[in-house]
């Protein structure tokens, strides 16, 4: 008799176990299914959604030992990622079309055209 209550100890602790470990399984799996819920484990809370292309206007003028668009009203500047393309610009009034980012002040460009 006591061999029995051991045995079915045993399996009781054993099926316990196994259960346990389906329902992990299931909530792996539920949460693997949701396209929505992966997304959120993949992108960390601080990354910004992506930036909008836009056109600035102003003339390509030099600060330091870079080239910034300055605004026509000359009250704000951006600093200009692609150098070489400014370069050819430099005292003209152009249109700039990129992506801004705003904690910088640089613009990633696209194009300059002369205005």
């Amino acid at each position: 008799m006591k061999k029995v209550g051991v045995v079915v100890r045993t399996a009781l602790s054993a099926a316990m176990v196994i259960a346990g470990f389906c329902c992990v399984g299931q909530t792996a799996i539920a949460q693997n299914s949701n396209p929505a819920a992966q997304d959120q484990m993949q992108q960390p809370d601080n990354q910004k959604p992506a930036a909008e292309m836009k056109t600035f206007a102003g003339k390509i003028v030099k600060a330091g030992n870079v080239l910034v668009l300055s605004d026509p009203e000359g009250q704000a500047t951006y600093k200009l990622d692609d150098q070489k393309k400014a370069r050819e610009f430099v005292n003209k009034n152009v249109k700039v079309t990129g992506v801004l980012d705003a904690s910088t002040g640089m613009i990633r460009v696209t194009a300059i055209e002369p205005v």
